[in-house]
């Protein structure tokens, strides 16, 4: 089975039944009224560039980790950019997510520390562009290397976060197997839904053929500039057609979200009274809320005037 994807092509080699979770075609929602592992492994996708994957997995990971969670951030697009946004420099060889799924190095070795104790993550490097090379002369088994590398953390971390590249290739697919969620971050202007048709039309393949216990479980809307009228245009379409799938928060577009990776840091510790801290510590609040662990009292999503102007400068 396979599915074209803008360009790209993802072979769906599906697997014998008693290698998986359920029965084709059922899906288990990773949600709080359903049961799921204690550790929930969500991945940031979108076959889009630029939209906010990458800011959000450090962002949000950091304001979920300074709620008191122990949080694994693992960087599976080879331009390393969630590795370079928090301080990493990992050269050729040195211990990375290409050498863990190659198996070169044990997953305590490519564990990296942060600023903040409780937020670990497993950098990536150049050399992960040929991951894809290797794994396409593989046969059998070659979606399932990341899962296998990352199976056991649920006595170490409450979340992983998963950073995908932009593309539908087999890294993703790789990470799509690795997980149980999905966020889709979305840019709140004109091309926002163009491709995601086919995006979520790849995650039900998934789902059915190799992976059951998946679902898109949330769109964060970001990059929000209320002083257009056509951001405001784009998140009620988005909102139209996803309804409550969209999260509650937007994130706005902000300068010091920009400037936080030339210092190595999550949002929060370059400025922690930023648009952009305010807007992923609400966002931490959400994705908790989601599993029941705390009290969600924001109200329901609010209608944004196209003329409203950021509550904030800066």
């Amino acid at each position: 089975m396979h599915v074209s994807t803008g360009g790209a092509l993802i072979q769906l080699w599906l697997y014998p039944s008693h290698l998986l979770c359920g029965p084709k075609g059922h899906t288990v929602c990773p949600r709080r009224d359903c049961e799921r592992d204690a550790m929930r492994k969500i991945a940031l996708l979108n076959q889009k560039g630029g939209v906010g994957k990458t800011t959000t997995a450090v962002n949000l990971g950091a304001c979920i980790a300074e709620r008191g969670r122990t949080v694994l951030l693992v960087d599976i697009d080879p331009q390393a950019n969630l590795t370079t946004h928090l301080g990493l420099d990992v050269k050729r060889g040195q211990p990375s997510v290409y050498t863990l799924i190659r198996g070169e190095h044990s997953r305590e070795e490519v564990l990296r520390d942060t600023a903040m104790d409780s937020l670990k993550v497993i950098p990536a490097d150049i050399d992960l562009a040929g991951l894809e090379v290797e794994l396409s002369t593989q046969s059998c088994g070659r979606e399932l290397h990341l899962a296998r590398a990352l199976r056991g953390l649920e006595e170490e971390f409450d979340y992983v976060f998963v950073d995908c590249p932009p593309s539908l290739g087999l890294l993703t697919l790789n990470a799509m197997c690795a997980v149980e969620e999905i966020f889709i971050p979305l840019q709140t202007e004109f091309f926002a839904l163009h491709g995601l048709g086919k995006l979520l039309s790849t995650v039900r393949l998934v789902q059915q053929g190799l992976n059951p216990t998946l679902e898109a479980t949330g769109i964060v809307a970001c990059m929000f500039d209320a002083r257009t009228s056509l951001a405001g245009e784009v998140l009620e379409d988005i909102r139209g057609h996803f309804g409550g799938m969209v999260f509650q928060t937007l994130v706005r577009k902000n300068v010091r979200l920009a400037e936080a990776p030339s210092f190595g840091l999550p949002v929060i510790l370059y400025d922690e009274e930023c648009n952009g801290a305010e807007d992923y510590r609400a966002l931490a609040g959400e994705v908790l809320a989601m599993a029941g662990e705390e009290r969600q009292d924001q109200p329901a999503a609010q209608e944004i005037p196209p003329h409203l102007s950021l509550a904030k400068a800066g």
